[in-house]
């Protein structure tokens, strides 16, 4: 979760050469959208983003945070990090990279590399090839 002061926004400009650069039109929503999630390496989720987004004085439905955020991960502007079945993040950094999700507050954060590494990959099944590894280590308090 981001905390509520550090929220900072791109330039439109930014965002339209950025949406451009990726074959993605630039709709008034999609723009106030990256606006906010590009700003900044960033893993928010899309109801993260739908409250950040409205909060600036915008009205943007739920429905087009999702749509906007499928695109995005389509088009390679962010990754989707699956926590679970009912807990999607996005995250603005597509490099390769791993993650730490503390069950207790929700938090995503980037594993730093190269900490960990993947030696070698199982065979894979007959006719298909890797498209990513992705770990994600979940932690807890100790206490």
């Amino acid at each position: 979760m981001e905390n509520a002061n550090d929220k900072q926004r791109l330039d439109r400009r930014e965002v339209i050469d950025l949406l451009h650069r990726h074959g993605v039109t630039p709709t008034q929503q999609r723009v106030e959208i990256g606006q906010m999630l590009f700003a900044r390496p960033q893993h928010l989720s899309a109801d993260q983003l739908l409250a950040q987004v409205n909060s600036e004085g915008h009205h943007v439905s739920k429905a087009t945070v999702y749509n906007t955020l499928n695109l995005f991960a389509r088009k390679g502007l962010v990754r989707e990090v699956i926590v679970d079945p009912s807990r999607v993040f996005y995250d603005s950094t597509t490099s390769e990279h791993h993650h730490f999700f503390n069950i207790d507050t929700g938090e995503l954060t980037d594993v730093p590399l190269p900490i960990l590494g993947i030696e070698q990959l199982p065979p894979l099944p007959e006719g298909t090839v890797a498209a990513g590894v992705d770990v994600i280590i979940r932690v807890r308090s100790a206490d």
